[in-house]
């Protein structure tokens, strides 16, 4: 029996961090989408977005990524603010290797703060939603 408990915690660990990070990247590019079929933000390739387009997109993402490391925190079978700073790292690795991937490509993929406003905004994000969610176990208990 304590030979299951561990991987079963261990798989628990992982479900909770994929659930939320998964959670953050379908409610993003949700969001996209539905900003592009409603005509607020341009059909990708065709125009550049303007700073405001980036700054609502930076805004978004941000809440998405505070609603996934409380979905993390949630799920963690123990350590919730662990859980969520974890999630808050592939965040913050995801979004360095895309400030790299696109630092060139000014204007077509956006101005250079934005990959930034990302990079900066991972950690926080998941320490207010990993907050968030030991709060919220808290007054459940």
């Amino acid at each position: 029996m304590s030979e299951t408990q561990p991987s079963r915690r261990i798989g628990r660990s992982i479900g909770a961090v994929l659930a939320g990070i998964v959670a953050g990247i379908i409610l993003s590019l949700g969001t996209d989408v539905v900003l592009r079929a409603a005509g607020i933000f341009p059909p990708l390739g065709r125009s550049p977005m303007s700073d405001s387009l980036f700054l609502l997109a930076t805004v978004y993402r941000i809440i998405y990524g505070v609603v996934g490391s409380y979905i993390i925190a949630r799920l963690a079978p123990d350590r919730p603010m662990g859980h969520a700073l974890v999630g808050g790292v592939v965040g913050l690795v995801a979004s360095v290797v895309g400030a790299v991937a696109t630092w060139n490509h000014v204007p077509s993929l956006g101005p250079h703060w934005y990959p930034l406003a990302l990079v900066v905004t991972a950690i926080p994000c998941a320490w207010l939603g990993g907050k968030l969610g030991e709060m919220q176990l808290q007054h459940v208990s």
